[in-house]
C-alpha cells in the first residue's frame, strides 16, 4: 500500500526486498516463512509495475542483531530486536543499499508520521506517532537519528488500518488480505526458545518463589511509597535463595525475562506465578504470585548519560534539568507521564504512577505532544 501511494504521487519506486535469515529451523513455517513474503513482494511489484531487486542482508543482521540477542539473553536481560533492526538495517545498511541505487528515500510501511520545521536556523525532522493509536509502531523507530529521519517516508501513517485495508482491496491487492505481521523483525514468528537453544545450552536451575510479605518486598514497598528520591526508587530488590522457598526448577535462567507469566510449568498456587528476578550468574529464577506482586512494580529507571539517544538535541536536559514527558517502556503501552532528571549527566526517569514489568534489556521511549524526542535501553 505505501508503494501504491507513493506511485499515485507521482514517485519513481523501486521494490526492494531484504533477506536477512535462511534458517527455517527455528520459524515456524505456517506463520511467517521469509519466502512466502518475498513472493507476496514479488507480487505486488509486478502488479503496480515496478522493478524489483532483493538483497542478501544475512551476514549483517546475523552480526549486528542475531548475536546481539544471544549475548543479552545470556546477560540476563531481554533485548528488542525490533528496534535494532530498525536502527541497524533497515535505516542503515538497507538504507546505504537503496541511496547507491539512486534513491532519494527510503518508504517503508511503519504506522508513524514525519513533519519538518526550521529550528535553531536548522532544518529538524520530528518523529510523530501513527494516526492509528492502535498501531502506532513509533516505539520501534525509536533509535532513528536525524540523518536516518532526513532519508525516510512514512506513505501509510496518516491512515488508520482499516482504511489501509479498503484502499487495498479496493486497489484488488493482491495482499489486501494478507493477516498482520508477527515475530522477529523479517525473520518471522520465531519459536524463542528454540532459537535461543541454538548457542545457550539448558541448565537446571531452582524456581525460587518470594512471597509479597517476604521482609525484603516490604521494605522495597515501603521505600516505594515513601520516597521521592529517583536514585532510591530506581534501585530493584536483590533477590537471594535464602529469601524465598524453592517451588519448581527450569531450563535455564537466560530463557526467562521479567513480568514472564507462561512457561514456568509450576501449577498448584492460588494466582499465577510471575517472574520477579533472573540470576543468570547462579541460574537462579525468583517468582511471585500475581501481577500486584509488589516486586513486579517500580517507579523510577536510571540511565547511563552517554546512552540516552536524542532524535532532537535541541531538546537534550542539561545537567540539573528536569522536565516533565511522556513515556513508555514497551510497544503498545499507554503513554504514561514521568520526569526526567539530568543528575550530575546520569539521567533517571521518575514515573508518576509505578510501572509493571520495567525490563532490563529493553527500551525506554521519550515523548513530547505526540513526538518522539529520545530513548534508551532499561538497565
Amino acid at each position: 500500500m505505501a508503494a501504491l501511494l507513493l506511485k499515485q504521487d507521482g514517485h519513481e519506486v523501486i521494490g526492494l526486498f531484504m533477506r536477512n535469515w535462511n534458517d527455517a529451523s527455528v520459524t515456524l513455517e505456517d506463520d511467517c516463512p521469509w519466502i512466502d513474503d518475498s513472493r507476496d513482494a514479488m507480487l505486488i511489484a509486478e502488479q503496480l509495475d515496478i522493478p524489483f531487486q532483493v538483497l542478501d542482508l544475512s551476514v549483517d543482521y546475523k552480526t549486528r542483531i542475531v548475536d546481539y540477542m544471544f549475548n543479552e539473553y545470556e546477560a540476563g536481560r531481554t533485548p528488542n530486536p525490533d528496534v535494532l533492526c530498525n536502527r541497524e538495517i533497515k535505516f542503515d545498511i538497507f538504507l546505504k543499499n537503496a541511496l547507491k541505487l539512486g534513491a532519494d528515500f527510503v518508504a517503508t510501511g511503519h504506522y508513524v508520521q514525519k513533519t519538518e520545521s526550521i529550528i535553531n536556523g536548522n532544518r529538524t525532522y520530528h518523529l510523530l506517532a501513527g494516526e492509528d493509536p492502535n498501531k502506532d509502531q513509533s516505539y520501534f523507530l525509536c533509535q532513528l537519528t536525524q540523518g536516518q529521519l532526513s532519508k525516510a517516508l512514512f506513505p501509510i501513517g496518516g491512515l488508520l488500518k482499516p482504511e489501509v485495508r479498503r484502499l487495498a482491496e479496493e486497489a484488488k491487492l493482491v495482499t489486501a488480505a494478507k493477516k498482520d505481521s508477527q515475530g522477529l523483525c523479517f525473520i518471522g514468528k520465531v519459536s524463542l526458545p528454540e532459537f535461543l537453544q541454538q548457542k545457550l545450552s539448558k541448565k537446571v536451575g531452582d524456581v525460587i518463589e518470594i512471597s509479597a510479605n517476604a521482609p525484603k518486598v516490604l521494605a522495597y514497598l515501603k521505600m516505594q511509597n515513601g520516597s521521592t528520591n529517583p536514585v532510591e526508587l530506581a534501585e530493584r530488590p536483590v533477590f537471594l535463595t535464602t529469601d524465598g522457598i524453592k517451588v519448581g526448577t527450569h531450563q535455564g535462567a537466560h530463557f526467562y525475562t521479567l513480568g514472564q507469566r507462561k512457561g514456568l510449568h509450576i501449577g498448584g498456587m492460588v494466582k499465577p506465578l510471575f517472574v520477579l528476578q533472573t540470576d543468570v550468574v547462579n541460574n537462579i529464577v525468583y517468582v511471585g504470585q500475581g501481577d500486584d506482586h509488589p516486586a513486579l512494580s517500580i517507579r523510577a529507571l536510571t540511565v547511563d548519560g552517554a546512552g540516552m539517544h536524542w532524535l532532537r538535541d535541541d531538546l537534550a536536559l542539561n545537567i540539573g534539568e528536569t522536565q516533565l514527558f511522556e513515556m513508555r517502556v514497551r510497544y503498545r503501552q499507554n503513554l504514561f507521564h514521568g520526569e526526567l532528571i539530568n543528575l550530575d549527566g546520569k539521567y533517571f526517569a521518575k514515573f508518576q504512577k509505578a510501572q509493571k514489568a520495567v525490563t532490563p534489556g529493553q527500551f525506554l521511549a521519550i515523548y513530547h505532544h505526540a513526538e518522539l524526542i529520545s530513548s534508551a535501553v532499561i538497565y
